[in-house]
């Protein structure tokens, strides 16, 4: 970590009160296909929207303060990562096992990047882009839904604070989100901090790891261990207003999904099958908290979550 987002950091979980111009500068690298994300001219994430390998965007070597890598290797490294299911999982993505009967969670289906509609800008401690994808329909030539998809990467007092907010609508036709574990928005962790190499998963109820916490509903959902002697993690955090609850999945092995669609594949209980009419708009947004800290404490959790709140009911149209 750099001396001065050190220092921002500190001041502001102190409480200081610093001009915008002393915040680390959040700023984007373009190249084909690929967005390379910054802090403080250091790496945070890199947005891959044109990959003939993984058919669907996504956002992989994300990077928690300090530069420790909280996702995954992409690819895993053999002998060094778990590698299971090495393309399904590439970092942090949004996807769906069934979108009217198509499968782009494993790669069955393809999302097209269109454009960008917002181009990258970044500022003191904020930056943002936007872009159209297209989610083909499992004949892989017409669309079953256009999405508008708008990243921000904000610097806060707990670390990295990721939002991701998608609006799903078809001018064609009606579609649907079907009911399966494999739905929403997926966070692959580091392989130090998964359950089987020593980390923990929590939610905001108290549930721990996967036994206790797959499947359950709650405010938000924190998976973290130790990498290099430090506390690395991340937090996923469904905005409240989204129009279903998100239902957990987490697996020991180190996947957390924030998944609104799962209600039967998750709990056995009904079928949670959403259908969009022709014209309407489908939103969802979500936090996801990266950080580092030299012990848990000194991540306040329900703190960052109500920053969550209060940035998006702040930006809510």
């Amino acid at each position: 970590m750099t001396a001065r987002l050190s220092c921002f950091l500190a001041l502001w979980a102190l409480g200081g009160a610093l001009a915008a111009a002393d915040a680390p500068q959040v700023s984007f690298k373009a190249s084909d296909g690929e967005l390379e994300i910054e802090v403080g001219d250091q790496p945070f994430a890199t947005y891959v929207y044109r990959d003939e390998k993984i058919p669907r965007p996504y956002l992989a070597h994300v990077k928690a303060p300090g530069g420790i890598q909280a996702t995954r290797n992409h690819p895993p490294v053999e002998g060094q990562d778990a590698t299971d299911h090495a393309d399904f999982h590439p970092g942090i993505w949004l996807a769906f096992g069934d979108l009217s009967g198509a499968d782009n969670w494993r790669l069955k289906a393809r999302v097209e990047h269109v454009r960008f509609v917002e181009e990258p800008k970044g500022v003191a401690g904020r930056g943002a882009f936007a872009v159209r994808n297209r989610y083909l329909a499992a004949d892989g030539k017409t669309a079953a839904c256009e999405e508008t998809c708008r990243i921000s990467v904000l610097v806060r007092p707990a670390g990295y604070l990721l939002v991701w907010d998608s609006t799903f609508q078809s001018d064609t036709g009606d579609f649907y989100f079907g009911d399966q574990e494999e739905m929403g928005l997926g966070f692959r962790v580091a392989t130090p901090i998964a359950v089987a190499g020593g980390g923990r998963i929590l939610n905001a109820d108290g549930d721990k790891n996967e036994k206790e916490g797959r499947g359950k509903q709650a405010a938000w959902c924190d998976y973290r261990g130790t990498i290099d002697g430090r506390i690395v993690g991340a937090t996923l955090m469904p905005d409240p207003k989204n129009p279903l609850r998100s239902y957990y999945h987490v697996r020991d092995y180190g996947l957390m999904v924030a998944n609104p669609f799962g209600r039967n594949a998750l709990t056995g209980g009904k079928v949670s099958r959403v259908t969009v009419r022709k014209g309407e708009r489908y939103r969802l947004r979500f936090g996801v908290l990266v950080c580092s800290s030299s012990g848990h404490e000194a991540v306040d959790v329900k703190k960052a979550h109500e920053d969550f709140v209060r940035e998006i009911e702040h930006k809510r149209e």
